[in-house]
């Protein structure tokens, strides 16, 4: 059965084929770009709601992945949240949306505070419906430092650490991120639903 990977979202995709070992395509790819409206109130609806949609349109002889993530901080509420990826408007860039949370930090004179990363990964074929998540705690900083990763990579450091997201080799984030950790729980699940 072919993966499809319900985003259009390039830096995902990209991590997605590093850390799995199947051919991994982007729903784009066979259904040209749409946009999926994502009007769920958790991670997890909104990683179903991509899901179902791609699913729907597919059909049965394909595994179809989807992510939700973001970054949450507590002390402003857990903001951006569910929100991460639009945080600074709905067509908003990663660059403005990483600005947008700088920006807010330095209006409240906090210059690192604890953060942490959440990923959904819901998985739709035949076989069913399943969803897996993984997280990854740190803090953010008020400034950028590296150029590696994406979204708001360059202002976390993950617990641990003492380099940011867009400082460490992909290798390492790939073990520790959010994404990867869900990614391990996602794997089992895929692997099923190829043999049967």
């Amino acid at each position: 059965m072919k993966i499809v990977l319900a985003t259009s979202n390039r830096g995902k995709l990209r991590e997605f084929r590093d850390m799995c070992k199947d051919e991994v395509v982007a729903f784009s790819e066979i259904l040209g770009e749409f946009d999926i409206i994502e009007d769920g109130d958790t991670f997890a609806q909104n990683a179903l709601i991509k899901a179902r949609t791609i699913y729907q349109k597919l059909g049965k002889e394909y595994i179809v992945i989807s992510d939700d993530s973001g970054i949450s901080l507590p002390i402003l509420n857990h903001a951006p949240g569910i929100y991460s990826a639009r945080y600074a408007g709905a067509d908003a860039t990663d660059k403005e949306n990483l600005q947008k949370l700088i920006d807010t930090l330095k209006s409240k004179n906090i210059t690192t505070t604890p953060a942490y990363y959440t990923a959904s990964i819901a998985i739709i074929s035949k076989h069913g419906e399943y969803v897996v998540h993984g997280w990854m705690h740190g803090k953010v900083i008020d400034n950028t430092i590296g150029d590696g990763g994406f979204g708001y990579d360059p202002v976390f450091i993950p617990s641990g650490y003492d380099q940011t997201l867009g400082e460490l080799e992909k290798d390492i984030k790939s073990k520790i991120s959010h994404r990867g950790q869900a990614l391990e729980l996602a794997k089992p699940i895929i692997e099923m639903m190829q043999r049967s």
